[in-house]
C-alpha cells in the first residue's frame, strides 16, 4: 500500500509558454482538499488552476500523480526537487505510477476513488517551467511520465492518506507501456487498440495511427 506524500495546488503565474500563464507551479497544501470530476478544462482539485485548457484538465485529466521515488531519481540531474514541481497534484510514495495499469482504480483515504487514464505527455510549458533545454526529449527518453486519473467517486484527499489498489484490469497495459507506444515505440500501438479505459481522444489517435 502506498501513501499520498503531498497534495499540490497550482496558482496562475506568468511563464514563457503558448498561453503566457500557467498553473504548473504547484505547491503542497495542508488538507483536506475536495476532489471531484471537473468540467472540461478544469482540475479535479478544489482551488487548483489550469490555464492551457486545450491540452490539460477535464474529466480524463482530473488529477495528475507523480511518484516521489521518480522525483528523487531526477535529483541527480536537476538538483533538489520539491513535491509538486513537475506539476503533479498528488506526489505519491510507495505507488508504482509508471507500472500502474490503464483503468486501474485507486482508493485514496476514505471515500475518494481515482482511475488511471493516460500517461502525462511532456510539453513546452513543462520545459519552460524547468528552464531545461531539451527537456521534452530527456523526459521522454526516461519514460517515467506520471499518470493522469479520472474521478470515479468524489471525496477529500490530504497528505498521509493511504493509496490502495481497488481494481486492476486484466489486460495489463501499463502507463509506461502506453507512454512508449504513443511517443517512442509505435510498434506497441496495437496493444493499446483494445484498451477501452483509455480516453476516447487517445483511442481515436491510436486508431488513426494504425490506419483503422
Amino acid at each position: 500500500m502506498g501513501v499520498v506524500e503531498s497534495v499540490n495546488i497550482g496558482r496562475v503565474r506568468p511563464i514563457e509558454a503558448e498561453t503566457g500563464v500557467s498553473g504548473i507551479d504547484k505547491r503542497p497544501v495542508p488538507g483536506p482538499v475536495r476532489v471531484q470530476a471537473p468540467e472540461p478544462g478544469g482540475s479535479g482539485l478544489a482551488g487548483d488552476r489550469i490555464c492551457d485548457v486545450r491540452h490539460h484538465g477535464g474529466p480524463d485529466q482530473a488529477v495528475h500523480a507523480y511518484a516521489r521515488e521518480d522525483l528523487d531519481g531526477w535529483e541527480g540531474e536537476l538538483g533538489p526537487l520539491p513535491s509538486g514541481v513537475f506539476g503533479e497534484n498528488l506526489t505519491t510514495r510507495g505507488v508504482d505510477v509508471t507500472g500502474a495499469v490503464i483503468g486501474e482504480r485507486w482508493r485514496v483515504g476514505g471515500a475518494l476513488v481515482l482511475q488511471v487514464t493516460t500517461p502525462r505527455i511532456p510539453c513546452r510549458t513543462f520545459a519552460a517551467w524547468l528552464a531545461r533545454q531539451g527537456w521534452v526529449r530527456t523526459f521522454t527518453d526516461a519514460a517515467r511520465p506520471g499518470a493522469y486519473l479520472r474521478v470515479v467517486e468524489p471525496g477529500e484527499v490530504r497528505a498521509g492518506d493511504a493509496v490502495a489498489i481497488a481494481h486492476r484490469p486484466v489486460h495489463g497495459v501499463t502507463v509506461g507501456t502506453a507512454f512508449r507506444a504513443l511517443l517512442t515505440a509505435p510498434d506497441l500501438l496495437p496493444v493499446l487498440a483494445g484498451v477501452h479505459d483509455l480516453p476516447q481522444a487517445t483511442r481515436d489517435q491510436v486508431a488513426r495511427r494504425l490506419g483503422a
